[in-house]
């Protein structure tokens, strides 16, 4: 429990071992104004009245049932079977904590385990854990492990890999003094020269992204062969959907794969909450950071689960430990347990190849349209880059976008300058035939110089 102190006299206490003299000075770091604002709360409302302008309220948000959306980079718009928000909420799983008491927690500690099963036969690698905060938090904890397995202080990463990810990293590496060096792109895609260049002892790990930021697939065995030369790990930073038709990292020499499970039967969540996974070869398993659930057997021989190997957490060894983890996104990681048992091997290969054949689909339309082209031509999976016509800007395309019901893609100049005039567009299973073609119809109106028509909300059909 935290200590509150009651007394003028213990109050003064804590302020003089802080330093302060007052406790005026202790704010003072904070705006005058902001510290005489006042809030003017308005009347207390019946509960009629308040859920009434709740919605009201509500009206004001837009969503996908509504608009037309072509933007990723991240999150993701995928079709959820009825059955995961129907398993989920049951009163057996509705928790998002992690369990303790084994005995107790027999079933959710099961969905914990097929959860960690899933995910080793996704990335064909040994040892996953029961989930992490996020794909990027999962990310900086794996540079982490690579430090403290080789014990050096450089990282590598591709700046192909997700911007804010890289963000994270560098956030993490900057509180042990471990350096981050960023590999140069080309053509989409991960310089491998300037890689291979700047691999020595001294490199704890490369990190890439597969596919990338950008939604193109990189040469990844390259990178294994390169990083393993020098006795580096690699990490790979993955999409579990395309998983169903892409070689699973452990396939091509990857050490370490992460991910965000949030395509996997889980809804965009206003941007969250997230569920990051992290599977390793059997070396690196004392070392995986964040929960584990393993299968044993009871006295009287019956299969059972528990968490194990707990010595390398936070809650038990705190300052010695592998990782500040020590809990799980349970109730996420369950609904992406759910939904890939529902979708089974097929399933997964067929939506996969939905993605493919969609986006494919896509960036050949747009293409077509006058002005509108791809500065790469490579493979990719369901994102790609668009280069706009000479005098539009992807903020002003977006705009009028919005106006027709269509959610564009992300502008990319604040990640890279050198796109400036770029959109990544990302194109579901979720997108029909006839929602594309209203995107590129509103495209050919706009290289035409007309002016968008009156708002249209597109229905998804």
């Amino acid at each position: 429990m935290n200590y509150v102190p009651h007394t003028a006299q213990e109050k003064e206490q804590m302020l003089r071992e802080i330093g302060m003299e007052s406790l005026e000075a202790l704010f003072s770091v904070i705006p005058e104004q902001l510290r005489k604002a006042t809030i003017r709360l308005p009347e207390a409302l019946s509960e009629a009245e308040l859920i009434s302008l709740c919605k009201e309220l509500s009206k004001r948000n837009s969503h996908l049932n509504e608009y037309n959306s072509f933007l990723g980079a991240g999150a993701y718009d995928h079709f959820i079977p009825s059955i995961v928000g129907t398993l989920s909420s049951r009163g057996e799983f509705l928790t998002s904590y992690t369990p303790y008491q084994a005995e107790a927690s027999q079933g959710t500690l099961q969905a914990l385990y097929e959860f960690q099963t899933l995910i080793c036969e996704l990335a064909g690698l040994d040892v996953a854990n029961a989930s992490m905060y996020d794909g990027a938090t999962a990310l900086a904890e794996a540079a982490l492990l690579a430090i403290r397995h080789t014990e050096r202080n450089k990282v590598l990463i591709s700046s192909t890999v997700h911007p804010e990810y890289r963000a994270v990293l560098a956030t993490y590496l900057a509180q042990i003094e471990a350096s981050l060096v960023e590999v140069r792109m080309a053509e989409g895609i991960t310089d491998a020269s300037a890689l291979k260049d700047l691999v020595d002892e001294g490199v704890a790990a490369i990190i890439f992204q597969q596919p990338n930021f950008l939604g193109y697939l990189e040469e990844a065995d390259a990178f294994s062969a390169t990083a393993h030369e020098k006795g580096a790990l690699v990490i790979a930073c993955v999409n579990p959907i395309s998983l169903g038709i892409l070689s699973p990292p452990g396939d091509y020499g990857v050490d370490i794969a992460v991910g965000e499970a949030q395509p996997l039967g889980n809804p965009l969540w206003y941007g969250g909450p997230h569920v990051g996974f992290f599977a390793v070869k059997k070396e690196l398993m004392r070392k995986l950071p964040g929960r584990l659930v393993g299968a044993t057997t009871d006295l009287e021989g019956r299969r059972a689960f528990v968490l194990t190997l707990q010595a390398r957490e936070q809650h038990i060894r705190r300052q010695r430990a592998t990782s500040n983890i020590c809990t799980n996104q349970n109730l996420l990681a369950l609904r992406a347990t759910i939904y890939l048992c529902a979708l089974g091997k097929e399933g997964l290969k067929e939506l996969a190849e939905l993605n493919l054949q969609k986006s494919h689909y896509a960036i050949d339309m747009i293409c077509k349209v006058k002005g509108f082209s791809t500065p790469f031509k490579r493979p990719f999976f369901n994102e790609f880059v668009i280069q706009l016509p000479s005098g539009l800007t992807p903020e002003g395309l977006n705009k009028r976008l919005y106006k027709r019901g269509i959610v564009g893609g992300l502008p990319l100049k604040s990640f890279y300058p050198e796109l400036k005039d770029a959109m990544l567009f990302c194109v579901t299973e979720n997108k029909t035939r006839a929602q594309t073609d209203s995107l590129v119809s509103v495209l050919k109106e706009i290289s035409k110089g007309k002016s968008p028509k009156a708002t249209e909300k597109m229905i998804k059909s």
